[in-house]
Formats: structure tokens, C-alpha cells, sequence
């Protein structure tokens, strides 16, 4: 069974935007918190933002603040992240996840139990 989708990737140039969009199973969006994680190559998996679901509020890396933005649609159950000004580091793939972390561990991808298959973003220079 399916719970996440993911779509929206894509290749741009520096200084470019894509909106990346996730659709939630019903069981996954009962989850307390949606991700957006991304794995480089040789790299371990990193939380990108996060947002709670009931009470909004959202969560990001240090190297995406200001740049990248998530947000939801709860009544469709689509989690988005809208990401500006994209740099070449930014390449990955990206993943959507759905899960339940504990206090300020929002960013750990084993605290999430639900995972899309990845959408590949590629920046170039």
C-alpha cells in the first residue's frame, strides 16, 4: 500500500524554483508531522522542514531557511515544499515522510514511519 506520493522534481539552474508536492494516505496524514527529507549521493538522508499538522507550525534546516518554504493543504491532504533561490548543493532526492517525532527530533529520519519513493531534484550551475 502506497501512503505518500511525491511529484514535482525536476532539473533548474542556480537561482532557480520548483515546488516539490506530496499526497498522503489517510492513515499517513493522521501522522502528527509531514517532512521533506533529501539524500545526496554518499550522503545520509537530512531533514529538509517539517510541519505539524494540526497546529501548522513549521521547522527547517539552517541551510534552507529563508529559501525554502513548506506548507499543507490539510482538506486534499498534500504537504508542499516550495523551494527558491536553489543552489547546486541543494541537488537530491527528495523525500516526503509522515510520522510522529519526539520533541525537537523533527529533523531524524528514523522518527518518521511513513515514506514516499523520492522525487530527484538537480540544480546546476
Amino acid at each position: 500500500l502506497v501512503h505518500l506520493v511525491e511529484s514535482g522534481g525536476g532539473s533548474v539552474q542556480a537561482g532557480g524554483s520548483l515546488r516539490l508536492s506530496c499526497v498522503a494516505s489517510t492513515d499517513a496524514y493522521s501522522s502528527s508531522y509531514m517532512g521533506w527529507f533529501r539524500q545526496a549521493p554518499g550522503k545520509e538522508r537530512e531533514g529538509v522542514a517539517s510541519i505539524y499538522t494540526s497546529g501548522g507550525a513549521t521547522y527547517y534546516f539552517d541551510s534552507v531557511k529563508g529559501r525554502f518554504t513548506v506548507s499543507q493543504d490539510r482538506v486534499n491532504k498534500m504537504t508542499y515544499l516550495q523551494m527558491n533561490s536553489l543552489k547546486p548543493e541543494d541537488t537530491a532526492m527528495y523525500y516526503c515522510a509522515a510520522g510522529a517525532p519526539g520533541w525537537n527530533r523533527w529533523f531524524i529520519p528514523d522518527e518518521y514511519s511513513y515514506w514516499g519513493q523520492g522525487t530527484q531534484v538537480t540544480v546546476s550551475s
